[in-house]
């Protein structure tokens, strides 16, 4: 397991977040996301508002004219209460659909010796993402009851789940430009080990507000420098940006 690697893709990944070209991902994919759970909320409570009648008979309390109203902000304040979870995975996904400009970014200006990659279609990122996206909602949704039945260990569950989930997304993300799906599926299993340590560091912050939105970002460079290292193309010393 090449822990060292991991931390010198890591540092390499931080030491880059200042990039124009990051900061423009961040921003595309936390404006969607948010744009995506508003949306969605909206939509869901409309639709048990419509779906409650406005008068209802119960036993004791007869007729109650309020029970779509209590529906409605039930659903509301339910779906605020699940959006502080799914935030990250949500802006994860989306993000994902721009990450090649964050890996061409990182090979720019640390692997400029490497030929051009192959072009991931808008059609084939948008697939992935959402493939991306229900897996991990479902799997997160899932992780909210172990952190009910298994309170204390909370954290550890979180950052295992995430971490495969999210090491398992950016690695693929960044192999496939080199050397298609299949291969990109033979390495990851090749390197599990590593994938998987490498995405709990990205999955630690997850639960730090505000600093976990950068973690796509972060994700993606450090996969990029982890790729390459696993594939033996050592990343050069010059810093400096060399346009392709």
């Amino acid at each position: 397991m090449a822990l060292g690697l991991i931390f010198r893709s890591f540092t390499l990944a931080i030491g880059q977040l200042s990039d124009p070209g990051f900061r423009r991902v961040f921003l595309i994919g936390v404006a969607l996301a948010l744009a995506l759970l508003i949306g969605f909320t909206a939509a869901f409570t409309w639709f048990l508002e419509w779906l409650t009648p406005e008068e209802v008979w119960l036993p004791v309390l007869g007729e109650v004219r309020w029970l779509d109203d209590l529906v409605s902000w039930g659903a509301a304040f339910l779906l605020l209460f699940l959006s502080m979870f799914l935030m990250i995975p949500v802006a994860s996904a989306i993000t994902s659909m721009f990450l090649d400009d964050v890996a061409d970014a990182v090979e720019a200006k640390h692997y400029p010796s490497l030929p051009r990659t192959h072009d991931v279609s808008f059609g084939e990122a948008l697939r992935d993402t959402v493939n991306f996206l229900g897996v991990l909602i479902g799997a997160n949704i899932l992780a909210i009851i172990l952190y009910a039945l298994f309170a204390p260990l909370t954290p550890f569950i979180f950052w295992g789940v995430n971490g495969f989930l999210l090491g398992r997304e950016y690695f693929t993300m960044v192999a496939i430009r080199w050397v298609g799906r299949i291969e990109a599926k033979r390495l990851r299993r090749r390197f599990i080990g590593t994938i998987w340590i490498a995405g709990i560091l990205m999955a630690m912050p997850l639960s730090i507000p505000l600093l976990n939105l950068i973690i796509p970002i972060l994700g993606a460079a450090t996969f990029t420098h982890l790729f390459h290292g696993l594939t033996t193309r050592p990343p050069e010393t010059d810093s400096r940006h060399h346009p392709r």
